[in-house]
């Protein structure tokens, strides 16, 4: 596919957008701005009734995200009927109180907030009360009540105190999650970690039908490509019943940002992968972002308005380290050259072409300032390092990644050396591989110096079981020096911070096409304070 790049003035992207935003979308009318107060628990209504216990209402599960040093945002979606075709969840379209407890024990004989907010129709059914006031640095446990049930108990953390310099940090890392071509088997080990959050980087869902051998076990209505809300809300309750994906979510906070899956294949702000007409786009890209809010541990300041929402943020875990989690897709100019898989082309390395935006660029920059952290950790959906495909004269790049905007990345990484950034780390989902690798100045000058670290993880089940090792990562090996790992495995990525040391373990199962796979640690890498680049651990 060709992929026309957009005009630098006024583009038709804009216009659209203004016509489309006095349409009705989550986050413009009045009714939708009390639907996401009384999602957030901001205030009650009256008005909201519990419908008679008839099936269990908690079938997607709970979670919790962006936590900070006093609270965290808790989130579940009412579904009794989760693959119900409307999209509706089976649930009535009418408002359905639901009531959350926090406490310091499982079994919550120390309860210390409780509250209730409201599940609307407009939201999906689904909650985002926000805590605070809690204490730093600490375990919780939390459980909602709706319909006349319980919902299973979730465990979160609070961050360190701001002034505090942690002693460790663990966390993990995961992208990449397609249902129809393997088990979950990796969340079912990651549960089982002893970690502070998971991030999760993008391709929570994947738009495409449902495929293969799994066509005859889903109705009907999920072998067609998401285009609209009743569609998104579908795929991501057909997603979320896995049993150890809800595990995973209810056993730590996540910090989550989407890719380009769940909305469409490679998009690039207003431009689709089909080249769509730009207000039908919008259209769907609002009700793909509607449908990620409410199926999301987000806190209120990502509620989409229309077809924008606000994804970059930043999470601090004491002086220990600043998370900025990145949205490459809703800011960039339209990929180069053909889009795809290119011998070098000039366009990439203009300076006129952003993968971030002007604005989003400048609060990353400006954050490197501002910042006390030991460690910036990049949240980050594709990589930022080049990813050369053939080995010798020339470069073969794809134009979707970093790779694609060369000068956004030379002034990002460029950025972080002027500002007197101690320890840049970038963590990547996207590419379905495992990859250990430094963060090069400038990738034209083989003398340019490691400025800072990336490490790309696989993805959880896209692309089946994988192997150790393909011809694609032995030619990756072979055209990119600064490599110095490559996998092909399926699993995730944990990582263990202290102020002197990152260690990066790469966590593989050997299969995912059938359930019951061990978990093993591939391979481990440490970056020390103040050094940036990989060195392997035996």
């Amino acid at each position: 596919m060709y992929v026309t790049p957009r005009h630098t003035g006024v583009s038709s992207t804009a216009s659209a957008r203004s016509r489309i935003d006095r349409r009705r979308f989550l986050g413009i009318g009045t009714a939708s701005a009390t639907a996401v107060a009384l999602g957030t628990g901001l205030f009650s209504s009256n008005a909201a009734a519990d419908r008679p216990k008839h099936e269990f209402p908690f079938t997607l599960g709970v979670a919790s995200g962006d936590p900070t040093h006093d609270g965290f945002v808790l989130w579940t979606r009412l579904a009794p009927e989760p693959l119900a075709a409307d999209g509706s969840g089976g649930m009535p379209q009418k408002p359905v109180e639901v009531e959350y407890q926090v406490a310091l024990d499982p079994r919550f004989r120390r309860v210390v907030r409780r509250g209730t907010a409201v599940a609307s129709p407009e939201l999906g059914h689904s909650v985002h009360p926000e805590i605070s006031g809690l204490s730093p640095g600490r375990e919780y446990h939390y459980r909602f009540r709706a319909m006349g049930a319980v919902s299973p108990v979730g465990t979160t953390r609070t961050a360190p105190p701001p002034s505090s310099m942690a002693g460790t940090l663990a966390f993990a890392f995961a992208s990449c999650q397609k249902w129809d071509q393997g088990h979950y088997t990796a969340y079912e080990h990651l549960a089982r970690e002893d970690l502070d959050l998971v991030l999760h980087l993008g391709d929570y869902i994947y738009e495409y039908p449902i495929e293969g051998d799994l066509r005859g076990s889903v109705p009907d209505h999920l072998l067609v490509e998401t285009t609209r809300l009743e569609h998104y809300r579908v795929r991501y309750a057909l997603y979320k019943s896995d049993a150890h994906l809800q595990n995973a979510h209810a056993r730590f906070p996540w910090l989550v940002v989407p890719d380009d899956h769940e909305v469409d294949n490679n998009w690039a702000d207003g431009t689709s992968q089909d080249d769509d007409p730009t207000e039908a786009f919008l259209q769907r890209r609002a009700d793909a972002f509607q449908a990620y809010y409410e199926n999301m541990p987000l806190r209120r300041s990502s509620v989409p308005v229309g077809p924008e929402m606000g994804l970059h943020r930043r999470i601090s875990y004491g002086r220990l380290a600043d998370f900025t989690m990145l949205d490459t897709r809703q800011y960039r100019d339209d990929q180069a050259c053909s889009g795809r898989l290119e011998d070098d082309c000039d366009a990439r390395h203009s300076p006129n072409r952003s993968i971030l935006g002007e604005r989003q660029r400048k609060w990353l920059i400006e954050g490197f300032s501002d910042s006390a952290a030991r460690w910036q950790i990049l949240g980050n959906q594709s990589p930022m390092t080049q990813t050369d495909n053939t080995a010798g004269e020339g470069t073969s790049v794809w134009m979707d990644p970093w790779d694609g905007y060369a000068a956004d990345r030379e002034r990002v990484l460029d950025a972080a050396a002027q500002r007197g950034v101690r320890n840049l780390v970038v963590v990547t989902g996207d590419r379905h591989q495992n990859y250990a690798v430094d963060l090069k100045a400038d990738y034209r000058d083989e003398n340019a110096p490691t400025v800072g670290t990336e490490f790309v993880g696989t993805s959880i089940s896209t692309d089946g079981d994988g192997e150790d090792l393909g011809e694609q990562g032995r030619r990756f090996l072979e055209a990119n020096p600064h490599f110095a790992f490559v996998n092909e495995q399926r699993g995730y990525v944990r990582c263990t911070v202290s102020p002197e040391e990152w260690r990066t373990d790469f966590r593989v199962v050997p299969y995912v096409t059938r359930p019951g796979a061990p978990v093993s640690t591939r391979a481990s890498f440490v970056v020390a304070d103040g050094a940036p680049g990989v060195a392997a651990q035996p």
